[in-house]
């Protein structure tokens, strides 16, 4: 078993005072297979009006708070203690029926199919275009096995794509970056889903967080992570199955789980509404602490 503190802190600094703020956050990981939650805590500053927690309909833990009082600044803070038990599942034990098999029998209505279809259809996020269901392709050819086929695009977006960082934005859409072949780990995770849905296959955007191991005989640096993001693919016989293309390699105890959605607006981190008409300065600094 293996224990990390995560520690997310996010700085909005206002132009000027801001008397209301609505904020949704979703910085509470998820408790899934192999990994627990075992303490999350929030704290905001300043102290808020109005504050609930609840589950979205994913089932992510979101915080809702609101603060209706001057302020130039709005510091939010999430700490969570994770334990992660790495899997064991080899690349040879997942199962092997072919991908047009799998997007035939998800059209059967049972009650498992029903839930697992509603990462199928396209969203703003993940427009599919015939660029984009032609680089699908590339990897899901007639009778080859999901796993490998996913596999297959995975290390595909690696190989052709440059992780190049202030490029894009979570708005770029896909097809710019099939363009630009260029983007960070968002950009790669909808370039995913958007191919696996232009076939018919389901696939969810993950977001969490990946451990940092610093150069040997360097210190690691407080605050030098940051929040990451990959895809997943339903594949029957063995659940969801996550994949990181930005790095090329299955999730294991390195990545950390926040929740998931259909794209990044289903799950970005923190976003609200303030009543202001300048501009703002925003600071996030993450830390991933490898505790044993």
């Amino acid at each position: 078993m293996i224990q990390y503190t995560i520690t997310h802190k996010t700085e909005y600094i206002y132009r000027e005072p801001i008397a209301l703020c609505h904020n949704i956050a979703r910085l509470i990981p998820r408790s899934v297979n192999g990994q627990v939650c075992s303490m999350s805590e929030i704290v905001i500053t300043p102290k808020p009006d109005t504050y609930k927690r609840y589950e979205d309909f994913f089932g992510n833990h979101v915080a809702y708070f609101a603060i209706e009082q001057d302020h130039s600044k709005l510091t939010v803070t999430v700490t969570s203690n994770i334990e992660i038990t790495p899997g064991t599942l080899q690349f040879n034990e997942y199962p092997t029926e072919a991908w047009e098999h799998v997007a035939a029998k998800l059209l059967t209505n049972t009650e498992e199919n029903i839930e697992v279809r509603q990462y199928i259809p396209e969203t703003g996020m993940t427009e599919i275009t015939p660029e984009i269901k032609d680089y699908a392709l590339q990897s899901f050819t007639p009778g080859r096995p999901l796993f490998e086929a996913t596999y297959d695009l995975m290390q595909r977006i690696y190989k052709d794509f440059e992780f190049k960082a202030g490029l894009t934005t979570v708005a770029t859409p896909v097809k710019e970056t099939l363009k630009l072949r260029k983007g960070v780990c968002q950009d790669f995770a909808h370039l995913a889903i958007t191919c696996l849905r232009s076939v018919g296959l389901p696939a969810r955007y993950i977001s969490g967080y990946i451990e940092t191991i610093s150069k040997p005989g360097k210190e690691k640096l407080v605050g030098a992570d940051a929040s990451h993001a990959w895809f997943s693919v339903y594949i029957p016989g063995a659940g969801w199955v996550d994949f990181d293309p930005t790095n090329n390699q299955i999730p294991s105890s390195q990545h950390i789980t926040i929740g998931w959605g259909r794209d990044y607006a289903d799950i970005a981190p923190l976003k609200g509404i303030i009543l202001s008409s300048r501009p703002h300065k925003l600071l996030v600094s993450v830390d991933v602490k490898r505790v044993n």
